[in-house]
């Protein structure tokens, strides 16, 4: 068994790492965010949704599974949803064999403009991992995840 101060020292250790995490989180996120806003009018989440969506088979997927791999709530993915149904990005039906459930499929102005918008969010995601990765607190994470992503 390890001693308390061991514990301790894994936690605290733990927690810069997690710190360290979010904060490169956060950092690319507001890049990202700040790109595709000014050249596409188009935010990181609604991004999300549509590579998430193109890249499934049929450009579809349930409501349910959508909100968990964007990682929002049941209802603020409805919004989300609606608001890019309205903008002609996005189309919602009714499972065939269960009712009670909801596809979502992204439509080929949401792919046209997920097109438009992938070199956009490429260069600042690489943009915003190179100038992180000058930033001692972020170079030994930056290069894992290049590492990972090799």
């Amino acid at each position: 068994m390890a001693a308390p101060e061991q514990g301790m020292d894994d936690a605290v250790g733990c927690a810069q790492s997690w710190r360290a995490l979010a904060g490169l989180h956060a950092r690319i996120e507001q890049r990202l965010e700040r790109a595709l806003q000014a050249a596409h009018r188009l935010s990181v989440v609604e991004y999300s949704v549509l590579e998430l969506l193109s890249r499934q088979e049929r450009w579809h997927m349930r409501m349910q599974q959508l909100a968990g791999a964007v990682v929002l709530s049941q209802s603020a993915t409805t919004r989300l949803v609606a608001r890019m149904e309205e903008q002609g990005l996005l189309s919602r039906y009714l499972c065939e064999n269960d009712r009670r459930g909801i596809f979502t499929e992204v439509t080929e102005a949401g792919l046209k403009l997920l097109a438009e918008a992938r070199p956009t969010h490429d260069q600042a995601l690489r943009q915003a991992m190179h100038d992180a990765e000058q930033l001692p607190e972020f170079t030994s994470l930056v290069r894992a995840l290049r590492d990972q992503a090799a």
